[in-house]
């Protein structure tokens, strides 16, 4: 059940980004950047992309993030076509960076391969939904918010726990 319930919530953050970006267009990040309205969903989604590599595995994430682009469709094709992309090329550099790393230091595997996964979803989906690059900075800083967001918390908890 705890692996239906990440998925749905991993292909509802794609859904959400198309979503925000559609209705939004463009917000303030901080620090005078923009970004795509969708950047603090997609952010999300990069953690709930590992919690569900834990439970469910790759075939798992990969079928959340055809879910969410498919979704995403009705919402707008050249976001979902983009976003799907940018999400499956950047799960395969997540994976590539998390794997090796989870069982030595979770919390550290999580970092660095989000890290990783939102700089190439970033470059992917600006370039395919824009053409342009323009609003790279404002989508790193907006997506590495988010993963601060949840594993300064996550740390917390774990940290916590072990004592």
């Amino acid at each position: 059940m705890v692996k239906v319930l990440l998925a749905a919530a991993f292909a509802s953050t794609v859904l959400a980004a198309n979503a925000a970006l559609k209705e939004f267009g463009f917000v303030a990040v901080g620090f005078g950047l923009a970004a795509p309205a969708g950047v603090f969903f997609a952010g999300l989604g990069f953690t709930l992309r590992d919690l569900l590599h834990e439970q469910g595995g790759r075939y798992w994430v990969l079928g959340a993030i055809a879910v969410g682009g498919f979704l995403s469709w009705w919402i707008e094709p050249t976001f979902a076509i983009a976003s799907a992309t940018a999400f499956t090329v950047s799960e395969l550099v997540d994976y590539s960076i998390y794997s090796p790393l989870r069982k030595r230091n979770w919390l550290g595997a999580v970092t660095i391969s989000n890290i990783g996964g939102l700089t190439v979803d970033s470059v992917i989906f600006l370039w395919m939904a824009f053409g342009s690059l323009a609003f790279i900075e404002g989508q790193l800083l907006g997506k590495a918010y988010m993963t601060l967001a949840f594993v300064i918390p996550l740390w917390i908890y774990r940290r916590v726990r072990s004592q």
